[in-house]
């Protein structure tokens, strides 16, 4: 019943096969980078906090080559509505690029916009397997293996160090998308790691690979293949609604308030401010707790601390759904189970799961008859970060 996730070597022929075929050779450079899925940790990367995610098997790819004079020309083989190719000139002091139609290739633009070494122009051919608004960071993918790419087709991979090229890819899409994103995605499709996930510190920005190796547990990536249409401003109005309680707490973002302090916020702001407060103090403290727990073997603990992110999620930072609750609710009731939540932003998109391996199937069997959509699963193993793959 899980669905499988596309080898990357089927989607290189792919994505090379359509290159040779639109311009006319083959690409000389394969840039690879991951999507992700969130153990626990939601919406506190902007503020400050801890996260916890995985690298996922599901890739983008960017494959092509560099080319004389001026010009970018892109391609993507991505099922969208929009024109699926586009072309900009390579920006320069006089002419920087601007965001604009297609939306996708605003990724692409704001991460050559931002690569740190020589701008050129360059033929490419981008692929993904990773989820488009799944909640597990398929523009974080764009953005990464983007850059990549361009580290390959200018001989630099590597030159950069791993934050300033993270930092690059969330700058992009702060400045194109406009989307006022916090670190950890940019950072885990950079620095992940396989049979490990990684507890990222967002505000001294580090990290430490914790291993996830038992063979005797899954992750079960439950996509709800739903995606609420919002008007845009659900994700900065929280941030927003974060930064207001943190100053009044004198404090420079809630990392550094207690549970304490909500007794003296509670005075201070709506309920509506407090219970975002709520989540995210909550949730920071969470996110360390989960980390230990899994580093010990511990799953009951961290099973019960991603069913408590869940309901701060629905209840308190009210970015859950009805359908993703229900697909939560529905791994609960099942033997071997031992926990499940939301995962990525919200408003539709996946939920994650930890259960015992041979208790899977009936997971999956036991979602699909209480669901009232249609689920796809995805049983997943934490992969490796950004590549470049010899063509």
């Amino acid at each position: 019943m899980a669905t499988d996730i596309p080898k990357v070597d089927d989607l290189l022929k792919t994505a090379c096969a359509a290159f040779e075929k639109r311009f006319g050779c083959k690409p000389e450079v394969a840039g690879c980078a991951p999507g992700r899925v969130n153990l626990i940790g939601e919406h506190t990367d902007y503020n400050e906090g801890f996260v916890f995610p995985m690298a996922l098997p599901q890739v983008t790819l960017v494959v092509g080559r560099k080319v004389d004079g001026g010009l970018c020309r892109v391609v993507t083989l991505a099922d969208i509505k929009e024109n699926k190719e586009v072309e900009f000139n390579v920006p320069t002091a006089a002419a920087p690029l601007q965001p604009g139609s297609p939306k996708w290739a605003n990724y692409v633009k704001g991460v050559v916009a931002n690569f740190k070494g020589d701008k050129v122009g360059f033929d490419a051919v981008i692929i993904t397997s990773v989820p488009i608004g799944g909640g597990v960071s398929s523009s974080a993918s764009i953005e990464v293996a983007t850059y990549t790419f361009l580290e390959g087709v200018t001989g630099t991979f590597g030159q950069v160090d791993k934050k300033e090229k993270a930092l690059a890819c969330q700058k992009a899409e702060h400045e194109f998308p406009g989307m006022p994103c916090g670190i950890m995605d940019q950072f885990i499709s950079v620095m992940g790691e396989k049979d490990n996930a990684l507890l990222i510190d967002c505000r001294s920005v580090e990290s430490r690979l914790v291993p996830m190796k038992d063979p005797s547990v899954a992750i079960l990536v439950t996509n709800s293949n739903v995606k609420h249409e919002l008007t845009g401003t659900e994700y900065p109005t929280r941030r927003r609604q974060c930064e207001l309680t943190a100053k009044l707490l004198n404090k420079k973002s809630l990392r550094e308030a207690t549970e304490e302090d909500l007794k003296e916020l509670k005075v201070k702001v709506d309920d509506e401010h407090f219970r975002r407060a709520r989540h995210v103090i909550g949730e920071i403290k969470r996110t360390e707790e989960a980390a230990t727990a899994l580093e010990s073997g511990d799953y009951d603990k961290f099973g019960k601390l991603m069913v408590e992110s869940h309901n701060a999620l629905r209840d308190d930072y009210e970015v859950s759904c009805p359908e993703l609750d229900q697909l939560v609710k529905a791994a609960m009731e099942v033997k071997g189970v031992y926990g499940s939540r939301m995962t990525g932003g919200g408003f539709g998109g996946c939920t994650v799961t930890l259960v015992k391996k041979d208790e899977v199937d009936k997971v999956m069997e036991h979602i699909q008859e209480c669901y009232k959509g249609t689920a796809t699963f995805y049983v997943c193993v934490a992969d490796n970060g950004a590549r470049l793959i010899n063509l």
